[in-house]
């Protein structure tokens, strides 16, 4: 009977599949505890400012007042916005084609290279890098002035280089010291002079530093006599230091101007030209008889090159492209260097043994046995170009700001840079997420694709 009643009482016995159900549930509760935190800040930092941006673009400038779609309206009526999506439209076209394709050749040359890892480290460094310090970098080296931009100082060296600089860009002649003007910046003597005659051209406006090392004073050279079938002449400074002197003559203290070109001309042709040495002295010899004018050529005065204007209008977008180049060729090249890593190499050898060449195999093994890893690659860059703000910004000088925006600056111009209209620039958050979802989704199938 005892044993009877406590057989009854004893709890039913647990089956297996009560067992699994209960460690199931468990366990998801312990995955729930630890995802808990990570989902609450991506809520709060994610979501919740998405689900508030969409909201506030039916709003108006204050906050107060629904409009509707009119943010979205006024959108694409804007001129500014709209060079923003062209600007931006340039971004993902060009910087992800060219990154890919740069790490795509220096990932095959680097495998070629005996200190691979090294060079691998130097390329990769500018990623170490701050867009804020990037931007401020290359803002430096853009600069127009070749005293200070690295990039127009190499540009003007190899200008002067082959086609030389103009000798006294600032120089000028008194008026009234028989010397004219052209419409081209050349100098004219106002009189004309004949073989066995001498000219004195002063002029005033040199710049101590375009004087020449090797100039001498002009004195002696002046008072030099012309013989019969020569025309003489001096192109001198006519300035004394500490004052004193005459003007329109030639004084004891006062320097010959060396390197200067002087023409002979007559009839409106020119029929003789030469360059003054040291102290200023040229002659015109075996001249014919007859009345010539004296000319200084324009090319004496030309200002001197300054360069390319990197942050111009024409050129500032391509500008920060090359500085965006610069940070991220080395993630480019890195993430292609693994997946050609990973290559099968009995294929590239068979390939060689059935005697194709190394651009063979580059365009029909390579590259197709590579497409996986550089669809990833563009597309993840592609994202990220949408997104650009700090490079923009820093580099686009005020007066090109406009003409360098892409939508993210656009965006916080309109917002908080002297816009003040927050339900238009979360119209614009909208737009640019609208545009980032396509390729983040593109991105998450690929990297399913692959797991499986």
């Amino acid at each position: 009977m005892t044993a009877t009643l406590l057989k009854e009482a004893s709890p039913p016995p647990v089956s297996m599949a009560d067992r699994r159900r209960r460690a199931r549930r468990r366990g998801r509760i312990v995955a729930l505890a630890f995802v808990f935190p990570a989902l609450l800040l991506l809520g709060a930092l994610v979501v919740y400012p998405v689900l508030f941006s969409v909201g506030r673009s039916f709003f108006d400038a204050s906050g107060t007042r629904f409009v509707g779609g009119d943010n979205y309206t006024e959108m694409f009526r804007d001129p500014a916005t709209l060079k923003a999506v062209r600007n931006t439209a340039i971004w993902v076209v060009v910087a992800p084609t060219l990154l890919t394709g740069l790490g795509l050749v220096l990932a095959v040359l680097v495998e070629k290279v005996r200190w691979a890892t090294a060079f691998k480290l130097l390329l990769f460094m500018p990623m170490a890098v701050s867009f804020l310090a990037a931007g401020i970098i290359f803002r430096l080296a853009y600069d127009e002035d070749p005293d200070k931009g690295v990039l127009n100082a190499a540009v003007v060296s190899v200008h002067d280089a082959f086609t030389g600089t103009s000798s006294y860009p600032t120089a000028r002649a008194r008026d009234g010291q028989g010397l004219t003007k052209g419409a081209d910046g050349s100098y004219r003597t106002t009189a004309t002079a004949s073989p066995g005659h001498t000219v004195d051209l002063g002029l005033v406006g040199v710049l101590p530093k375009d004087l020449a090392q090797g100039a001498r004073p002009a004195y002696a050279a002046a008072g030099q006599k012309a013989a019969a079938d020569e025309l003489r002449g001096v192109v001198y400074l006519d300035f004394t230091r500490g004052g004193g002197g005459e003007q329109g003559k030639v004084d004891r203290q006062e320097s010959g101007l060396p390197e200067m070109k002087v023409e002979a001309v007559r009839d409106g042709e020119t029929v003789a030209s030469t360059t003054t040495a040291a102290d200023g002295s040229f002659r015109f010899q075996d001249l014919g008889s007859g009345s010539y004018s004296v000319r200084l050529p324009a090319s004496n005065f030309a200002p001197p090159y300054q360069g390319v204007s990197w942050l111009g209008p024409a050129l500032v977008t391509p500008a920060i492209i090359g500085a965006y180049l610069w940070i991220w060729t080395g993630f480019a090249m890195v993430l292609i260097g693994a997946g050609l890593a990973a290559l099968p190499r009995d294929a590239l050898e068979a390939a060689r043994m059935d005697g194709a060449n190394e651009w063979q195999i580059f365009r029909r093994i390579t590259v197709p046995l590579l497409a996986p890893v550089l669809t990833v690659v563009f597309v993840t860059l592609v994202i990220n170009v949408m997104k650009v703000f700090d490079l923009v910004y820093i580099i686009a000088p005020g007066p090109v700001q406009e003409d360098a925006t892409v939508l993210a600056t656009q965006m916080w111009l309109v917002s908080f840079g002297g816009g003040n209209n927050q339900g238009l620039g979360s119209a614009l958050g909208v737009l640019l997420l609208l545009l980032v979802i396509p390729a983040m989704v593109f991105n998450v199938r690929r990297f399913r694709g692959s797991q499986r």
